[in-house]
């Protein structure tokens, strides 16, 4: 396994995948299958012809494949740095197909006014003249410039996360919060020493409600005020299949089947529900330019702490392995003064990002005896800079809440409704 953490492009992420598939010793026949997906797909990524548009299909193949620690977090950085790639072509590709619709605009008049065509077949590429009348030749200005505009969205929309966000019509993570319905009010802004301004972000309130309705931020968002980094978050990361719980203030009748790691946060949104025992996040770090951005130290602040919730608790899956064990930071929220704690011999800050060369973290939180509020904030520096970013659930906290002693119930491969769990 090379593991060369500057490693980047389509190329070195499917050069990381076939190294996983080929030690798996399984088929593309028999990973497709147990992936859900068709064999032609996966071989498309294993030969970096297509990159997948999310990462969880990219992870599950990881965990049949039995990756490692490591090898789960730098299959994150080569795929966020290969989606990038893919963006930067699809600009490309945008960028070209306006010349060239500029180009037949512009070729489509002669001196007379009239359109001229250019054979398509053989090598006479003269023009000749066309006695096409004048509403044909402004049929044709209007198709191009349809063309234009409906390239230019496909461009867009395939644009890497990390410029999406940085887009200057993008919405910050101010705007996100001013457009929720649930007022907040802003907490002490930390001062951008070096810079102007208040922090990048303010943190959500603690009496906000139950921590669903959201769907998790999922595209690195940049600071509002402009720190020199982008967070992307998950905020629901599945240490197996079967390892997310959740709470939620219904009966058994009244709860659809469980989710995947990818639909958790609409799961969530739509029941209400919240994280059971323990919640782990995955954040993922990207400077916005080509300068190196230190993150000292990340943070956890608790919002509130309340006795835990009376909801039944919903298992995600049955009859799962162990998990492979990618756990890098651990949070006590029972504790008097939580903190976050280096786990599985992962290095403690600081660490150091830029555009190209992003960083990954696991975080979990975990209580036994409280349903608690969190967020989370990173210290940065880059230059004579530095600041903090408050990182959060799309501008809620987290909400993880205490199990003992609730009514459990699982939902068996195969089935089709919620059975409780003995001895839940």
């Amino acid at each position: 396994m090379s593991g060369e953490t500057g490693a980047g492009g389509p190329d070195a992420f499917a050069e990381l995948l076939r190294e996983l598939k080929d030690r798996s010793g399984l088929s593309y026949g028999v990973l497709a299958k147990r992936l859900h997906m068709s064999t032609s797909t996966l071989h498309r990524y294993c030969n970096g012809t297509a990159v997948p548009v999310e990462y969880a299909p990219v992870e599950r193949l990881a965990r049949v494949c039995k990756a490692t620690p490591q090898e789960l977090v730098e299959l994150h950085r080569r795929w966020i740095l290969a989606d990038a790639a893919r963006g930067r072509r699809a600009d490309g590709a945008g960028e070209s197909a306006t010349q060239n619709a500029a180009a037949v605009r512009h070729e489509g008049e002669g001196d007379s006014g009239d359109p001229v065509v250019i054979d398509p077949v053989g090598d006479d590429t003269s023009p000749r003249r066309s006695t096409w009348p004048h509403r044909r030749r402004t049929a044709l200005i209007a198709s191009a410039v349809a063309l234009v505009v409906a390239l230019g969205g496909v461009a867009y929309a395939l644009r890497p996360m990390g410029l999406r966000a940085r887009d200057a019509t993008a919405p910050t993570i101010a705007d996100t919060r001013a457009a929720d319905s649930v007022p907040e009010p802003s907490a002490t802004p930390t001062a951008d020493r070096g810079g102007s301004g208040p922090s990048p972000s303010t943190s959500a309130s603690p009496t906000a409600p139950a921590g669903a309705g959201h769907t998790g931020s999922g595209a690195a968002r940049p600071s509002a005020t402009g720190a020199p980094l982008a967070v992307a978050t998950r905020p629901y990361v599945y240490d197996d299949p079967c390892s997310q719980h959740f709470l939620v203030d219904s009966e058994p009748a009244q709860v659809g089947p469980p989710a995947s790691e990818q639909d958790a946060p609409r799961w969530a949104a739509a029941y209400g529900a919240v994280s059971s025992g323990e919640q782990r996040v995955a954040l993922t770090v990207q400077g916005t330019g080509a300068e190196t951005v230190v993150l000292n130290a990340l943070h956890v602040r608790v919002l509130s702490k309340n006795a835990p919730l009376a909801w039944n608790d919903y298992a995600m899956g049955v009859g799962c392995g162990g998990g492979v064990g990618t756990k890098s930071f651990d949070i006590a929220l029972d504790s008097g003064s939580p903190t976050v704690t280096v786990k599985n011999g992962q290095r403690a800050f600081p660490y150091k990002v830029s555009e190209s060369d992003p960083e990954v973290f696991y975080v979990t939180a975990h209580t036994t005896a409280h349903d608690v509020r969190w967020d989370l904030t990173l210290d940065w520096s880059s230059g004579d800079r530095s600041g903090t970013v408050h990182i959060d659930n799309a501008g809620h906290p987290f909400r993880t809440s205490a199990d003992v002693g609730r009514p459990g119930y699982d939902y068996p491969l195969g089935g089709s409704e919620w059975i409780e769990r003995v001895g839940g």
